[in-house]
């Protein structure tokens, strides 16, 4: 019988419960502490009528609230939906729609976008980000598969994001395969830090889960800003192992740069979600004292794939090795099976790899054939099995680690009524590793770009909104009309 992720958590907790887990705004939680606030969830959700093989979501940043109930969850056979507290109201009423949630949990705290009650007609109830939620009812809800743990949207390169959703199985394997992998971690005596945001699967399943079914204690942040604020919570806890993308180590090494302390106990520094720029490598080994471990991973793949499994082993300029358990192929456009070196699509199977999207018999027949499924990545993979990421298949941007898909960006400018047409690319940039530019093709003559960026910024989250606007005649297409945004790119 597969064993699910709170039976990792409940035998821990059994075997030493005085044991310090999880640090928080100064104070050390023992497993006994955590334990409190999982069983009180566990009972607030079987008294709001709460049942297997339903959902809740989350709009909660990182914090022992979020842990907790997701652990509570899990023993009643439920799964969890984290979703990006910073996201608008239009595109939180999205994915709450389509994930069917039996109610939301929101922080008790003031939030950039409340919820509105008129556009999500779903139970909301306020939580304190480290204590239990008051009594509440649910709604009723169609009971799914009960071996999902938690599920994702992750973005794509059209249409709806997908829901990923990911099985105790799926995540238990992962960790342990990511472990078992580095080769320089001490489930002992390392402590992590859960900084990166807990709807992104890499945050919460390779910082927020790892540490709670394997041991390892975890340093938990709210949130990443300032990063002068992060290193003194890092210095506090005694972190000796980061997880971050590459936006989050430039923002380390520029706040050390500028004379912020750099905590002595820091050894290790793993770095995905992004490529990662190879002329920040000796910054981060001059100002921070540690060498990046590079990964890669898919939301689909729960979520790492390949890392580097220590410094000694590292190859500069790839993503590492393959973590036991895939099986892997690189094909070409036609589906043939290539070999060493040679550049083609990554195909994968394995036990961390979800079955199929949620409600989405379409995207999952196209990305999933024969138990293996479509990365849309293209790669190198050398006699090693360490992987040279070259391109994506998509046009997807990823700003600071997290994606953007352009249509999204296209459908909120399209919607200007000075706007005749639009197409978004990702762009390089020092510190996010990429921005959205936007080029526009105008409707009317008046319209200026710090007026679309300021009607953008009323209708998406930050970091899709574009940074760059410039206006243009006509579009690159192909013969069909279809716009070529590699061609932009290039421009």
């Amino acid at each position: 019988m597969v064993k699910k992720l709170d039976e990792f958590v409940h035998d821990l907790y059994m075997q030493s419960p005085d044991q310090p887990m999880l640090w928080w705004k100064g104070q050390w939680w023992t497993r006994k502490d955590f334990n409190q606030l999982v069983t009180g969830y566990e009972e607030k959700l079987r008294d709001s009528g709460f049942k297997s093989g339903y959902r809740i979501a989350t709009l909660l940043p990182n914090c022992p609230a979020l842990l907790a109930l997701s652990v509570a969850c899990w023993k009643l056979d439920g799964a969890v939906v984290p979703l990006n507290v910073t996201d608008k109201i239009e595109s939180l009423a999205k994915y709450i729609g389509h994930a069917e949630p039996f109610a939301i949990v929101a922080p008790d705290i003031p939030t950039k976008h409340p919820i509105k009650t008129d556009i999500i007609p779903i139970p909301v109830v306020k939580a304190p980000l480290d204590n239990l939620v008051p009594s509440f009812k649910g709604i009723d809800v169609t009971s799914e598969d009960p071996s999902t743990a938690v599920m994702f949207y992750t973005s794509g390169t059209t249409g709806f994001p997908k829901a990923v959703p990911l099985s105790h199985s799926n995540i238990s394997s992962n960790v342990f395969a990511a472990i078992e992998h580095f080769q320089d971690l001490d489930i002992e005596q390392d402590i992590v830090m859960n900084a990166l945001p807990n709807f992104h699967a890499l945050g919460y399943s390779s910082s927020g889960v790892l540490a709670m079914i394997s041991g390892i204690r975890q340093m938990v942040l709210p949130t990443f800003m300032p990063p002068e604020m992060a290193l003194e919570a890092m210095t506090a806890s005694g972190v000796t192992f980061v997880i971050a993308v590459p936006a989050m180590v430039s923002l380390l090494v520029a706040a050390a740069a500028r004379g912020a302390k750099v905590p002595s106990t820091l050894k290790k520094l793993l770095c995905g979600g992004d490529r990662f720029p190879v002329a920040l490598d000796v910054r981060v080994q001059r100002l921070l004292g540690v060498s990046v471990c590079e990964g890669y991973g898919l939301t689909e793949c729960s979520p790492v794939v390949a890392l580097n499994p220590s410094p000694e082993k590292r190859k500069v300029g790839t993503v590492g090795s393959i973590l036991p358990g895939f099986d892997y192929q690189v094909r070409d456009e036609n589906g043939k099976t290539l070999g060493p070196d040679q550049e083609g699509i990554l195909w994968l199977r394995g036990p961390s790899i979800t079955s199929g999207y949620f409600r989405d018999k379409e995207n999952t027949v196209e990305k999933f054939h024969d138990g293996w499924f479509d990365t849309g990545d293209i790669v190198k993979v050398d006699e090693e099995q360490y992987i040279t990421v070259m391109d994506r298949a998509s046009d997807l941007i990823i700003v600071g680690g997290f994606n953007v898909y352009p249509q999204e960006v296209e459908t909120v400018l399209n919607s200007h009524p000075k706007v005749k047409e639009s197409a978004a690319v990702g762009i390089a940039h020092s510190v996010s590793g990429q921005i959205v530019k936007a080029f526009v093709i105008r409707g009317e003559e008046d319209i200026t770009s710090r007026e679309l960026q300021s009607f953008c910024k009323d209708r998406l989250a930050h970091y899709k909104t574009p940074r760059v606007i410039e206006f243009v005649d006509d579009f690159p297409r192909n013969s069909l009309g279809k716009v070529l945004r590699r061609k932009l790119r290039e421009w």
